[in-house]
């Protein structure tokens, strides 16, 4: 009892008042240390014991596969064998995982005939072990074998098949197994929804997602992870929102990585005063950083997270010094990864990385997928390389399926100057029947704007094309662009302008700009109340609850006016 609850002193006192010889009072001092983690002492113990019996072999055997010693596992187990001792079918189970970091198929099978031999395989412990062995070592035929003739199961055998097959991406296999499991515990819900978020299938993870909550099991934190660090993924804001506030219901927001992965999540998806609420600090990317550099394992998807994040937050130098690290410690890059390395570059202009980053795409036999072809077209142009740019949108023009390439092109030959090809461009687009998006008429404006639309089609742009260009950009969340055009703008801004870009403020949760936007309609329009209502609420959604008191107080105080809305409808 003493050795069991770790008071190894007290059992060693006992210890030596019992009979030097007997083989039981050694082998519960041996598992207390083992479990105590002092497997020296064990060792010790262990040589100078009189009669080893097969517990005592079993039990050391134990001691060096939880303590990693796989090769003085299976030393041990062969001096067991050769001094005529048994082992039993736990001997081997334990056996079998030291040599599943060690050995390869063949081991496998050799153990597989020795189970056989030993009729250890109608033991479900036995065969569960080396059914893990072998999807370990990627037989999965075999494993599949071995689990169909399994004359019984448990649930950690369901869970290993399942796994297997969800880790290996045959999650056609692995919904088959799942449906046949008879008491699904929340491991397998977890495993089936991991499958289907490793296939990029999140519609159907969210599905599974749903029957869990409605049979009473709920989710568990692992569960949260692979869901939300998905969304970051995909981008799939609303659904993540949504896991977040089940986080905080279930209260698993305590937990650091949980933290790490939802702080990911929103620097993934460009919502950066969120993610700033979520770690409650003005710091946000270097805290992401310091959770990031404490995740146990890092795939691919939270290199590219945290480098969209830096991205994001204009610290582009070093998006590329994690991404050279990234490249450094062999991780497979992949397409969001590559697009964010791109948009890094395009920020920074730097020339020497730009054809590097292009070579890198074709050199790895990365997708073009449309998303990257438009991140290539778009460091190209912004490089200052806009002919470079048209010959990669020339070879990517005919397989486009999205406007995002278009795009690309349009914006980037807007940026120089060129109006009247971007016109053509467009002309092009309109024919291919390839739905349009607001920054095409970004794009298109910005050249005339750019270009002078009097030169063009002989029009003086006015202070409502301006206006429309703001609404825009606002509307696409490029504030800090609509700004800079407000200001360059030929003819005064008036409170219309820059109310359109406070309310997009509002939306994107800009307090830099809003706060800019805000002064500027103070000055147009003192009594100008509702500007300071959006004001107020940009800070309540950032979370600075002081000042939006401040600003709601100076609206009771001056007596602002807020006209109130109304319906046109009788």
């Amino acid at each position: 009892m003493y050795a069991k609850c770790r008071f190894l002193a007290d059992a060693n006192s006992l210890f030596e008042l019992s009979a030097s010889s007997d083989p039981v009072p050694c082998n519960i001092m041996i598992a207390g240390y083992v479990k105590s983690g002092k497997l020296g002492d064990s060792r010790k113990l262990f040589e100078v014991m009189p009669t080893k019996g097969c517990v005592s072999y079993t039990t050391m055997i134990m001691g060096f596969v939880q303590n990693d010693c796989w090769i003085d596992a299976i030393e041990l187990y062969k001096q067991m064998r050769n001094v005529g001792v048994v082992p039993n079918e736990v001997t081997l189970a334990t056996l079998f995982s030291a040599f599943s970091h060690l050995g390869g198929i063949w081991v496998c099978r050799t153990l597989h005939g020795l189970v056989i031999k030993m009729l250890f395989d109608g033991f479900v412990l036995i065969s569960t072990n080396l059914l893990h062995m072998y999807c370990v070592c990627s037989s999965l035929v075999e494993a599949r074998a071995l689990f169909d003739e399994m004359p019984e199961m448990n649930m950690v055998s369901w869970s290993v098949m399942l796994n297997a097959y969800s880790k290996a991406g045959f999650i056609d296999l692995a919904k088959e197994v799942f449906q046949r499991i008879p008491y699904k515990d929340v491991v397998s819900w977890g495993i089936i929804i991991d499958g289907y978020v490793r296939v990029g299938n999140l519609s159907e993870a969210f599905m599974v997602y749903r029957l869990i909550t409605s049979t009473g099991l709920g989710p568990n934190d692992a569960m949260m992870v692979d869901l939300i660090s998905a969304c970051g993924r995909t981008m799939a804001i609303v659904k993540g929102q949504q896991l977040r506030s089940t986080i905080v219901k279930m209260g698993f927001d305590c937990y650091d990585f949980i933290q790490a992965t939802v702080t990911l999540f929103y620097a993934a998806c460009g919502m950066l005063s969120e993610a700033c609420l979520q770690l409650e600090s003005n710091r946000m990317i270097d805290q992401a950083r310091q959770l990031f550099n404490e995740m146990p394992e890092r795939d691919v998807f939270s290199w590219s997270t945290i480098m969209s994040g830096y991205t994001q937050n204009e610290q582009p130098n070093l998006a590329l010094e994690l991404f050279h690290g990234m490249v450094a410690s062999g991780i497979q890059l992949n397409e969001v990864t590559m697009v964010t390395v791109l948009s890094a570059i395009a920020t920074l202009g730097t020339l020497k990385e730009r054809r590097w980053a292009h070579e890198y795409v074709r050199g790895n036999s990365i997708p073009i997928s449309d998303n990257l072809s438009a991140a290539i077209i778009d460091m190209y142009a912004k490089c200052g390389s806009i002919n470079t740019a048209l010959e990669v949108f020339y070879e990517v023009r005919d397989s486009a399926s999205t406007v995002f390439p278009w795009n690309a092109i349009i914006c980037g030959l807007a940026m120089h100057g060129h109006a009247k090809l971007s016109l053509q461009i467009l002309s092009d687009l309109e024919r291919r029947h390839i739905k349009l998006h607001a920054i095409t008429f970004i794009g298109v404006l910005s050249a005339c704007c750019h270009a002078g639309m009097k030169s063009v089609h002989n029009i003086n742009p006015d202070i409502k094309q301006y206006g429309c260009m703001v609404d825009l950009l606002g509307r696409a969340g490029r504030l800090e662009e609509a700004e800079e055009m407000i200001r360059s703008m030929p003819v005064r801004a008036d409170v219309v302008i820059w109310g359109t870009l406070l309310a997009a403020c509002r939306t994107h949760g800009n307090v830099d700009v809003g706060e800019r936007a805000a002064e500027i309609l103070a000055r147009l329009e003192p009594s100008h109340g509702a500007s300071r209502v959006l004001l107020s609420s940009i800070y309540a959604d950032a979370g600075k609850w002081e000042d939006a008191f401040l600003v709601r107080r100076a609206i009771q105080i001056h007596k602002m006016q807020r006209l109130p809305g109304y319906s046109g409808v009788t």
